[in-house]
């Protein structure tokens, strides 16, 4: 039996819409997830809607799970290098009833076999949030991760 793909990420600071879709089809991915709580962007290409033309463009699927993305108090901390604060705000987001669930719906999607990426800003992903959700989906349904970079600007 082929051993599942890994649970992608990828963050678009300091690259174009088109190196991350690129990116994302030279790694073969199905399903683009955006895990960011406002998916509004100043950059082109980034928005909700422009990211989800773009990736049916090649396509791409696009899921976006707004209860998934870190509340504004661990963007804020994020924004300001206090990673440590970054992790404990988020966590303790993961146990709301709307994380908790679309945990569960990112779960059965990895599950699938589908080759999926999660999406957000930071271009490092141990500054992100999406590492988190990436370990606590790779723990459940015992796939690796690995980490996209687009080619920066």
């Amino acid at each position: 039996m082929a051993k599942a793909p890994p649970l992608f990420t990828i963050g678009y600071e300091q690259v174009s819409s088109n190196a991350v879709l690129d990116t994302l089809s030279n790694a073969g991915i199905g399903l683009l997830v955006d895990v960011r709580a406002v998916a509004a962007s100043r950059r082109a290409g980034f928005s909700k809607t422009a990211l989800a033309a773009g990736v049916a463009s090649r396509d791409i699927g696009y899921l976006h799970l707004r209860g998934l993305g870190t509340p504004a108090d661990g963007r804020h901390a994020a924004r300001t290098g206090h990673y440590d604060d970054m992790r404990r705000i988020y966590e303790a987001h993961l146990a709301t009833p709307t994380a908790q669930e679309q945990l569960e719906e990112l779960t059965q999607l990895v599950k699938s076999g589908q080759p999926i990426c999660l999406l957000c800003f930071e271009r490092h992903p141990e500054h992100c949030h999406r590492m988190i959700i990436a370990e606590l989906i790779c723990e459940r349904v015992g796939v690796d991760v690995e980490h996209l970079a687009a080619d920066p600007i």
